[in-house]
């Protein structure tokens, strides 16, 4: 039987706790954004934000003659990069440019029916859409805190 070396005994811990101590250093640096599920949710509360802008104008216009219903592209062509970048003009003498105006770009709704005064806003398809992008936004969120916490929980911060 081998006696123990107390000074490779001592070699091997110190070693151990130290790569022990480098990776809960890392790990307590852990960026969020840097995880593709979070990157995707940033995205899609993004995009409901905006789409929510949009549907409320289009609810505060009901009873402006002539205003176009307009809504945002869906979530999914934006992912696939199928929508259109559309130019910026920030004056009416500049040139246009190249830069895309937002997350999404503006799209007219399609009228079914057409106010006598040219209005093609219909408050109950609007209000359809606001409470299905509440929904929506509702779902990620959801979804955000409770991977937040299964991290928090692994890394021993759980709240």
């Amino acid at each position: 039987m081998q006696p123990f070396d107390s000074k490779k005994i001592k070699k091997f811990l110190t070693g151990f706790l130290n790569a022990l101590l480098t990776f809960l250093r890392h790990i307590g640096k852990m960026d969020p954004t840097q995880i593709g599920l979070f990157d995707l949710a940033a995205k899609r509360l993004a995009w409901t934000a905006q789409r929510q802008s949009v549907l409320a104008a289009n609810i505060a216009n009901a009873n402006t003659p002539a205003f176009q219903a307009r809504d945002i592209q869906s979530f999914d062509r934006l992912l696939s990069g199928t929508g259109a970048v559309e130019p910026v003009q920030t004056q009416p003498g500049h040139m246009s440019g190249t830069a895309s105006t937002g997350l999404s770009s503006l799209l007219t709704d399609s009228a079914k029916a057409r106010a006598l005064d040219g209005n093609t806003v219909s408050l109950d398809e609007q209000l359809t859409k606001v409470a299905d992008t509440e929904t929506t936004q509702a779902l990620v969120t959801t979804i955000w805190k409770k991977y937040m916490g299964m991290f928090s929980m692994a890394i021993g911060k759980s709240s």
